[in-house]
């Protein structure tokens, strides 16, 4: 963890976001107590390994920026695809490897959150599953698991795969439809933490991923394999 700098102010921060069907990269200026944002270019999805790299030099190069320009980062560490969430972590590292960057990772869940200005939010995990964030807590759920549950009185949704799980399941909350969460969000909601100087270890970074890969739920004779569902972020 780095010292937080004496003044965060007129930094500039690079944003990734790999983790969602649709993805993004943005650049800001940091202000007093917000970030001014200078541009943002979606990165479509299924294509994050091949296209990250050139559209981070592309936005950077629109706006006059070189990479040593850039003092911080914020990357969204899941939950998502997995080989979204791997694509973003390692450009991250690679970045603050070679660059000197320091990083903050956010979760998607609390980047949702945040735009929607409330405390819960639900993703789309697939399988009949959504990604849930309760307050600070994260989990993998599904109705089962949402049928033990004390549904809140309002979740932020971005897609129709976890507002059809949810609608039936807890018909007494409102579920806040916003566009996904991008890039620019996370940077939004990481600002505070750029400012305070709370940076991640790089050794210990990993994704945020909640669900485990097929090979470990299945093991390699295709035996289920125990899993940790839930996670406090």
């Amino acid at each position: 963890m780095m010292p937080p700098p004496q003044s965060a102010e007129g930094l500039l921060v690079l944003g990734i976001d790999t983790c969602g069907p649709a993805g993004s990269v943005a650049l800001a200026r940091l202000a007093p107590d917000s970030a001014n944002i200078l541009g943002e270019s979606p990165l479509e999805g299924r294509t994050y390994s091949a296209t990250l790299i050139a559209a981070i030099e592309a936005l950077l190069k629109a706006h006059n920026v070189r990479l040593r320009e850039i003092k911080g980062l914020v990357v969204v560490n899941g939950p998502g695809s997995f080989t979204g969430v791997r694509v973003g972590l390692s450009a991250a590292k690679g970045l603050a490897e070679g660059a000197g960057l320091p990083v903050i990772a956010v979760s998607r869940l609390a980047v949702l959150a945040s735009k929607a200005t409330i405390a819960c939010a639900a993703l789309d995990a697939h399988r009949h599953e959504i990604y849930l964030r309760l307050e600070e807590q994260e989990l993998l759920a599904g109705a089962e698991d949402l049928a033990a549950l004390a549904p809140p009185g309002r979740l932020a949704v971005c897609d129709e795969g976890a507002e059809a799980l949810l609608a039936p399941a807890w018909p007494t909350a409102s579920l806040i439809r916003v566009a996904a969460p991008s890039a620019a969000d996370a940077i939004h909601l990481a600002t505070a933490r750029i400012a305070a100087g709370g940076f991640e270890d790089i050794a210990l970074l990993d994704g945020h991923y909640l669900r485990r890969s097929d090979a470990e739920i299945f093991g390699e004779k295709g035996r289920p394999a125990p899993s940790a569902r839930s996670s406090a972020k």
